[in-house]
């Protein structure tokens, strides 16, 4: 199986990035496409040691995206970048996956364009994993979208659901929608309504509204919610370990006794940081595009990056993106949300009413609905940091 990997992109690149490939290829039965400044590369490579015997294959791309530069605009004006032949490396065939840490936007932007998305779905999303006090669970989406409607909610929670079952094995993975209460009448238009669409999606584990404070007692195992509130959660969640993280660190070097402490802590707080440290999880895929496409931290080390590998190889060899496909129309049709449904609805007063109707006709005896409409035509859906 052979990984396209962004060498350029990431604070820590080329240098973490292909150290990350070469322990990669070292530790599982993969192959690897450096994607970068062909010179740059090789020189990165002989400082490690040299690649001598390892499948490890290099694309030159001379052109880089800086993490500040508007996605869309960087895509059109460097088409020779590391980011787009990356992913053009998949979209060719040449690879199964493509792994970068370089400018998030224009790495969605890149999938979303290249690859196209799947069967069945309107918008992908980022799922990222997260620690819990019972072992990880999945946020989605994590901040590929921003003003979800409540079909975007439902197609995330389907696809983070097969993303538990297969690769985080989870038998019957409960999905819960972030909210400010568990209550169902909590919430703006937008969770409201997702709630009861949710409820009727009689295949998912729906176990309810779940708040903040609740998502890392691993109440549910998918955690489903518009990429702005995801996001927003995400950078929320790694700025308080940072903050514990200080503290910890203050007290312990305070004085004598303090240093004293650590010497007989110290096992367990690696132990910790191991537990939170999102090094672990490697990278967090774009589930929904017509490809695999793995997105790291910016500041991913070589561990990091050798991790996004692992899961790379895992999403391929379950074949995640067909059973998605083969899920997703599935549930819809059952909630009487399929292809002709949406298709047919153009105006907001008739999408509005079509979904009162869809309601009834599922015999639940409400009349829910939206309180937001759909963007208008023309208009950018997805919006990137």
């Amino acid at each position: 199986m052979r990984i396209a990997i962004d060498a350029m992109g990431g604070d820590l690149a080329p240098r973490a990035v292909v150290e990350g490939a070469l322990e990669a290829v070292k530790g599982c039965a993969c192959e690897v496409i450096l994607v970068g400044d062909k010179e740059i590369i090789k020189d990165e490579i002989e400082k490690l040691g040299g690649a001598r015997g390892l499948p490890i294959f290099i694309k030159d791309a001379p052109e880089m995206i800086g993490m500040n530069e508007h996605p869309v605009n960087a895509l059109r004006k460097k088409r020779n970048s590391s980011i787009r032949k990356a992913v053009e490396q998949v979209k060719k065939g040449k690879a199964r996956a493509v792994v970068s840490a370089g400018n998030t936007g224009a790495v969605m932007v890149a999938a979303k364009i290249l690859f196209g998305t799947l069967e069945g779905v309107s918008r992908p999303g980022i799922a990222v994993t997260l620690p819990g006090r019972r072992g990880p669970f999945l946020l989605i989406d994590a901040g590929a979208n921003i003003g979800s409607r409540p079909e975007n909610l439902l197609e995330f929670a389907i696809m983070g659901h097969l993303y538990a079952k297969h690769l985080m094995a989870k038998e019957n993975p409960r999905i819960g929608l972030l909210s400010i209460g568990e209550e169902e009448i909590k919430g703006d238009g937008l969770i409201r309504t997702s709630f009861q669409l949710l409820r009727r999606a009689t295949q998912l584990n729906f176990v309810g509204n779940v708040e903040a404070k609740e998502i890392f007692n691993n109440f549910a195992d998918v955690v489903v919610c518009d990429g702005l509130v995801g996001n927003l959660t995400l950078k929320v969640g790694e700025a308080a370990a940072s903050l514990m993280a200080y503290y910890l660190k203050q007290e312990f070097s305070k004085d004598l006794r303090g240093k004293l402490a650590y010497l007989f802590f110290r096992k367990a707080i690696q132990r910790i940081k191991a537990r939170t440290d999102y090094k672990e999880y490697g990278g967090a895929p774009l589930l929904g595009v017509n490809g695999i496409c793995i997105i790291c931290h910016g500041s991913s080390n070589a561990y990091a990056i050798r991790n996004a590998v692992k899961v790379a190889c895992e999403f391929a060899e379950k074949r995640l993106n067909k059973k998605i496909e083969n899920n997703l129309e599935a549930v819809k049709e059952s909630l009487g949300l399929g292809k002709g449904f949406w298709s047919s609805i153009r105006e907001w007063k008739d999408w509005k009413e079509a979904f009162r109707l869809r309601g009834e006709r599922a015999g639940e005896g409400e009349n829910e609905e939206f309180e937001s409409g759909p963007a208008e035509e023309g208009k950018r859906e997805e919006e990137y940091d």
